[in-house]
């Protein structure tokens, strides 16, 4: 008996002392609060903004305006500002008053007797509106003058839902007004921009995905230009127009590179097996005025729908990202962190996962003066992970230093990642702890994009700085334009032989820095056979490969059920675990609720295929057709889904 107790002593002190050794994850240095909010308000949140007294200014999709009084204290104070609205997503805060972008207008709320409501709702400018539910108005971002940007969402088409269109001025555009209240056109290209931000004095926007948008994607704007979605180029003919490209050079460019049928019409990707990709950066090569994401956001893993940009300039107060930028996604409910450069004059950069676990969707964040950041949330008709609707969080940093990388910057040979504290420099030269793959996604009229033309990149070698804090990692193949996905799984902290908060890295590479590169002499190139990843020395080509008539020959049957290990990077790389989730209700169905359907394996395969919008009517955003996925993809991912319900 003192033989087993001793055993089961010793079993329990190991056990103990393997958690005491476990790597921190992302709560255990931010932590999300919920404050408390009063019975029988609904904070859809579609704006907010820190007004120079500490109060936060809220405002909702439901048209309503609130101001929180002491929002960072146990009893915040909520009064209502102004409603009767129209779905205000943007908020500002300008010499005194309050300005939001409605649906179809830039409104001022003025607060003439100082007895806190808005007394005056002045029309700074009306724009027009064919009625369409999907042409929402983001914004109002002040400019360096006291001027504003707004950006207008397409519609959608009436048969095809998922296409955009632009059916009057504005729709598909960011456009400015001016301190007279003058209507400017500036540039046009944009899909959902439901993130239009000012960073250091620079105008940015992001777009969610969809049909001409692979995944989602920060762009730098610049007047004139043009960032890929068509829709808007109708308008791009008026007198007033910055944008010279024409809808006519858009797609005779693109009939250039897809098949057609007997009577001239372009051929939808879906209904060939044999057409080349497109890619936005070859539409740019031609005409100079197409501009490129500065961050491409990997589909399915950082954006879904991508929501707003916003600066750290709390100086310290919110951890060690001070001058980085983070953005959220709305349909993930997460936050990740932006590592942005300029190289050759454009900006481009890393995307690096922070913060995840929130309640709704992410669609605005705002700093306290405290150094925490608010982020509001909101679902409806949206759909996004977590278990509610709509809300208000905070996220706080407790002080402590996380391990991460803290900066990623492009080289000649590869690129140079800075940590927030030093490395175990064994760990770090051991060319077995990283991983490097490329890939783009595909400029096209589908929903989306599955990675295209994914390598393996091979890692020559690594160079440790003499403080630790740095590691040059010298690539064989760089891709101009290609987002490089940077795995960092066996590099540890050197003082508690930490892993990585966030391991992963995925920068957008559009231009090459010039420079000197370094000498194989230089370089550590040493493996110890520890993998940090499964497959990671294996050099990986994958390709969209149908036969020729566009389909392949994968049956939907499976002699052997996968496993989740197994299906799930079959979902991560068809973008599905964007809208799914096994056992919950994202934007779409979970899949356990799929297989009480008890839909036979070919069935499922017709419905990614072919989606029936009618079989769930309780969702709000129907799915698109996904023809980019492999049929022995989908296969096993049909097999699995059924077994969910056995």
């Amino acid at each position: 008996m003192k033989k087993i107790a001793h055993i089961a002593f010793a079993l329990l002190a190991t056990l103990t002392m393997l958690k005491a050794q476990e790597s921190p994850k992302e709560e255990d240095f931010y932590k999300i609060l919920t404050p408390p909010i009063p019975e029988g308000i609904i904070l859809e949140v579609g704006g907010l903004t820190t007004m120079p007294n500490g109060s936060l200014a809220i405002s909702t999709r439901r048209g309503e305006v609130w101001i929180v009084d002491n929002p960072t204290s146990r009893t915040p104070y909520f009064r209502k500002f102004a409603t009767g609205l129209h779905e205000i997503l943007g908020l500002a805060y300008k010499e005194g008053a309050l300005y939001c972008a409605q649906r179809g207008e830039l409104t001022k709320l003025v607060d003439k007797n100082g007895d806190g409501k808005a007394d005056v709702y002045e029309t700074v400018y009306a724009w027009p509106l064919s009625g369409h539910y999907h042409e929402y108005s983001f914004g109002p971002k002040l400019a360096p003058d006291g001027s504003f940007f707004v950006s207008g969402n397409v519609a959608f088409g009436d048969e095809e839902w998922w296409r955009g269109e632009s059916r009057v001025p504005g729709r598909g555009w960011i456009f400015h007004i001016t301190n007279e209240g003058k209507y400017e056109p500036y540039a046009t290209g944009v899909r959902s921009p439901a993130g239009i931000s000012m960073l250091n004095g620079e105008l940015f926007y992001t777009d969610n995905q969809g049909d001409w948008m692979g995944t989602g994607a920060i762009f730098q704007v610049k007047k004139g230009g043009f960032m890929g979605h068509p829709a808007g180029l109708r308008w791009a003919g008026l007198p007033d127009s910055p944008v010279k490209l024409t809808e006519k050079q858009f797609f005779a460019e693109r009939d250039n590179r897809q098949h057609k049928d007997d009577q001239g019409r372009a051929i939808k990707p879906e209904n060939t097996g044999n057409e080349a990709p497109q890619f936005l950066y070859q539409l740019k090569e031609k005409y100079n005025m197409v501009q490129l994401p500065a961050v491409w956001l990997p589909y399915g893993v950082h954006g879904v729908s991508t929501s707003e940009l916003i600066l750290d300039d709390t100086k310290g107060g919110f951890g060690p990202f001070t001058g980085q930028v983070f953005v959220g996604d709305q349909g993930q409910s997460n936050i990740m962190r932006i590592v942005l450069e300029k190289v050759k004059g454009e900006y481009q950069g890393a995307s690096i996962g922070f913060r995840s676990g929130f309640q709704s969707g992410v669609l605005r964040m705002a700093f306290d003066k405290d150094g925490s950041m608010f982020v509001g949330e909101t679902n409806r008709g949206w759909g996004s992970a977590g278990d509610a609707n709509q809300g208000l969080q905070r996220l706080v940093w407790n002080g402590k230093m996380p391990f991460e990388m803290y900066t990623v910057k492009a080289m000649p040979d590869g690129f140079e990642v800075e940590f927030t504290m030093p490395v175990d420099r064994k760990s770090a030269e051991d060319l077995d702890s990283y991983k490097v793959s490329s890939y783009l996604y595909k400029h096209y009229p589908v929903y989306g994009s599955p990675q295209i033309n994914l390598e393996d990149v091979k890692v020559k070698g690594v160079k440790v700085s003499d403080d630790n804090k740095r590691v040059r990692i010298v690539l064989d193949g760089m891709r101009q334009y290609y987002v490089h996905k940077i795995q960092l799984d066996g590099v540890r902290a050197a003082t508690n032989s930490w892993s990585l908060v966030h391991p992963e890295a995925y920068y957008t590479l559009n231009n090459i820095p010039d420079g000197e590169k370094l000498k194989v002499s230089e370089l550590k190139t040493t493996r110890s056979g520890n993998t940090a990843t499964a497959a990671a020395t294996t050099s990986v080509k994958e390709h969209v490969s149908p036969d020729g008539k566009g389909k392949t020959t994968a049956t939907a049957s499976a002699s052997k059920t996968p496993t989740w290990d197994e299906v799930k990077p079959l979902l991560q790389k068809n973008t599905c675990l964007a809208c799914h989730a096994t056992d919950k209700k994202v934007v779409g169905p979970s899949y356990t609720d799929v297989a009480k359907r008890k839909y036979s394996n070919e069935k499922i395969m017709d419905l990614i295929y072919n989606p029936k919008p009618e079989n769930w009517p309780d969702f709000a955003t129907p799915m698109p057709p996904m023809p980019q996925v492999p049929k022995e993809e989908a296969a096993k991912i049909a097999s699995w889904i059924n077994s969910l319900g056995k």
